[in-house]
């Protein structure tokens, strides 16, 4: 038996040489907020250059005071295409109130990989910033077990929760949190 490239991935990112796999076809989730090691913690910081949606920098310092969505996703992700249209509901009904959405792209670096991102961008619906961690300096902090993966920061910029995969219905939890997290004070 011939092992599929979805096992192989998953079997060099268990030997520690990659620090995001492939994610499946359902977009399975591997684990839970309450199991991931950023929850409760301080998020770590970044800033990238935007590709689309913004004209400053995409960082999370600016954002202090805001409640934030940090969204790593890929072009090849068939999950992240349903996650997209879900997220930008999101950021239009809850913008006004202090939340953020920034989308970080983790597709490796080819030819014309910057238009693809913009373009996938734009064919699924995103108004909010997107950027592209060339390097995957962004995901070694933040380590998203699988694509589409979530944090959602508090105004403190502390990490309470962590969205692993994309599942039909999430919206409705993440509205939730989002609401209680800007109801905080």
């Amino acid at each position: 038996m011939r092992p599929t490239p979805s096992l192989l991935l998953s079997a060099v990112a268990l030997a520690g040489s990659l620090t995001v796999a492939a994610c499946d076809s359902k977009g399975a989730a591997s684990g839970d907020s309450a199991k991931n090691p950023l929850v409760g913690n301080p998020a770590p910081p970044f800033s990238l250059d935007p590709l689309a949606n913004s004209k400053s920098k995409v960082a999370t310092k600016a954002l202090t005071g805001k409640v934030v969505l940090v969204d790593f996703w890929a072009t090849w992700c068939e999950p992240c295409k349903k996650s997209f249209p879900k997220l930008q509901e999101l950021s239009v009904k809850y913008k006004v109130s202090g939340f953020e959405i920034l989308a970080v792209s983790e597709d490796d670096d080819d030819s014309g990989i910057d238009k693809k991102i913009v373009s996938f961008a734009e064919s699924n619906g995103a108004k909010f910033p997107v950027a592209w961690d060339k390097d995957k300096a962004i995901a070694q902090k933040y380590n998203p077990a699988t694509m589409p993966s979530s944090f959602l920061i508090d105004r403190k910029g502390v990490v309470r929760f962590a969205h692993i995969g994309y599942h039909e219905g999430e919206e409705l939890e993440l509205d939730k949190e989002i609401k209680d997290l800007l109801d905080e004070k």
